[in-house]
């Protein structure tokens, strides 16, 4: 009997191959992080109230920083025109909204969260959109080529900007939270923002739709097996090439959600407001390991709890705080927390 067919015919053996062991080190940095901040915090309340806020805050910087791990973890391509769809997300969200003032002044949560799914579908067909365009055009003719990609999405990234100051104007504008997402719940002496709620919800959804589809569908499967040997899934009669443009609109329509959902997280709206948090986002995808989605889910909370109590312990130091976080953790891990096992 030959090797595979007795290894076919006893399932113990099959059942005996090892698996890797899941690493939940850095899952405990995390909680490390948190203990550290009580007793420099002091106050309980204020230490759930602040970390809430931190958690909050790095789901949304996830949900961003989400569509970029995307496209480079898959198609190795570093796109530093990140920022354009971000913004083309925030500001559609601002036309969609202006346009539903019965439904965003209402005291009716339903309505309000109608308002926000319509805002976000329509940010991300958007985005996606311009995402489309933006491979064909800029990033199709540099693939492979990592210096050239980021030069020429650069160059994109100001011509982006430029065309949404024609379309929007180059003020900021605001983006108020609907009348039912103003406020807080509070309970004892610990407040939580309503929004951040919301928040929260969106970004566990959105990190569990992406692990599914990766980890557990024939789409997936089919793009991280393009990404290892492409040419094997070729000879089966697969367009490689389609499912990477999907891939890359796909990444494209996850920052122009992150674009709403960080519009209405700071209330105001800047044709920059792109490249402003594009820092933040490289941070959190070094930190957790380029082109890893668990990686970039741990970093972004990293990062959120961070900015929250040192903000609140040391407002000077908060802005360098989070580059602090990337060296050390690049200290103890060069590739990151979860990294890529080809790069």
């Amino acid at each position: 009997m030959s090797a595979p067919a007795a290894v076919a015919s006893n399932p113990a053996a099959t059942a005996a191959v090892p698996r890797a062991a899941f690493d939940l080190r850095p899952l405990a940095l995390l909680v490390a992080l948190a203990l550290v901040g009580l007793p420099l915090v002091g106050s309980v309340s204020t230490w759930v109230t602040l970390s809430l806020a931190g958690l909050a805050m790095g789901l949304i910087v996830f949900i961003i920083a989400s569509g970029l791990t995307l496209v480079f973890g898959l198609m190795d391509v570093l796109n530093f025109g990140h920022g354009v769809f971000i913004a083309a997300g925030a500001f559609v969200a601002v036309s969609v909204l202006g346009q539903m003032p019965a439904w965003t002044t209402s005291a009716h949560l339903a309505l309000n969260l109608g308002a926000i799914g319509v805002a976000m579908l329509a940010a991300m067909a958007a985005a996606g959109a311009l995402g489309l365009a933006f491979e064909r055009v800029i990033v199709r003719p540099v693939y492979g080529q990592h210096l050239k990609q980021i030069l020429i999405t650069m160059g994109g990234t100001i011509v982006g900007e430029e065309l949404i100051k024609v379309l929007w104007g180059p003020q900021q504008q605001p983006l108020p939270l609907p009348e039912a997402l103003r406020g807080a719940f509070v309970f004892g002496d610990v407040a939580v923002e309503k929004y951040r709620v919301l928040a929260v919800a969106i970004g566990l959804a959105v990190f569990a739709l992406l692990a599914w589809v990766l980890n557990r569908t024939k789409l997936g499967l089919l793009i991280r097996a393009g990404v290892q040997d492409r040419e094997m899934v070729e000879s089966l009669g697969y367009r490689i090439d389609r499912l990477f443009v999907g891939v890359f609109v796909a990444g494209s329509a996850l920052a122009g959600l992150g674009g709403v959902m960080w519009g209405l997280y700071q209330q105001i709206v800047t044709p920059q407001i792109g490249s402003q948090v594009n820092v933040l986002i490289f941070i959190v995808i070094i930190i957790g390991g380029l082109g890893s989605t668990l990686g970039c889910f741990v970093g972004a909370l990293l990062v959120g709890l961070l900015a929250n109590y040192t903000g609140f312990l040391a407002p000077k130091v908060a802005l360098f705080s989070n580059i602090g976080l990337m060296v050390a953790i690049l200290l103890w891990r060069p590739r990151g927390l979860y990294p890529v096992t080809n790069r």
